[in-house]
């Protein structure tokens, strides 16, 4: 089982979470940036907007039939109904992975992705080469992330855009069945939903 953290190193920008707290640094002493409105906004984004969302989303699908089937008709529909809405989130399509087929998102033009389920988009996912390669060589990309699909499963790429943006749906993990909604949610990772993990085994 891949870990949910592991991200190839190829696909990451180079010491992104330094260049980023240097940026935060000169703005905060220049006077651009208040510091608690700064940490305001992470937490929000930390906190109650991101993969935690998704994935009471994929949880509440692998729990309820009928969740399942209105997610599958009218995503962005069936999402607000958690209360997970709002601006990135429009025209969500949800993709179920199975057993003959496992779903690939990415965005080739730029970076579109669903922040309200799914909160900050990683940088590897904003990188020139995961969206170029993840289009040409799907399946090499997935492996370098740990997930390694039989050979009789076919990968799908969803390209995200402005107009529709893609949740990833995994597999539910086998002897999950008697496992409250709560403890579903634990086995999904932001990674999942993108496609570039597996759910968490039980």
């Amino acid at each position: 089982m891949p870990h949910d953290h592991h991200e190839p190193h190829s696909l990451l920008p180079s010491d992104p979470e330094l260049r980023a707290r240097a940026l935060e640094t000169i703005l905060v002493q220049k006077g651009l940036v208040d510091p608690a409105a700064l940490n305001a906004l992470i937490d929000t984004y930390q906190n109650d907007i991101g993969p935690q969302n998704g994935a009471r989303v994929v949880a509440r699908a692998w729990a309820d039939p009928a969740f399942k089937a209105r997610l599958f008709s009218d995503a962005t529909a069936a999402i607000a109904e958690l209360g997970f809405m709002g601006r990135q989130g429009e025209h969500m399509v949800a993709v179920e992975n199975t057993e003959d087929v496992h779903n690939l998102v990415v965005c080739t033009l730029c970076s579109c992705y669903p922040w309200p389920v799914l909160g900050i988009p990683p940088a590897w996912y904003k990188s020139d080469e995961y969206r170029s390669r993840a289009v040409k060589e799907p399946r090499a990309v997935l492996a370098e992330f740990g997930v390694d699909l039989l050979k009789r499963q076919k990968v799908k790429v969803w390209d995200s855009s402005a107009e529709i943006r893609y949740l990833v749906v995994p597999m539910r993990p086998k002897n999950s069945e008697g496992l409250s909604e709560g403890a579903l949610a634990e086995l999904v990772s932001r990674n999942a939903m993108i496609g570039t993990a597996l759910a968490r085994a039980v």
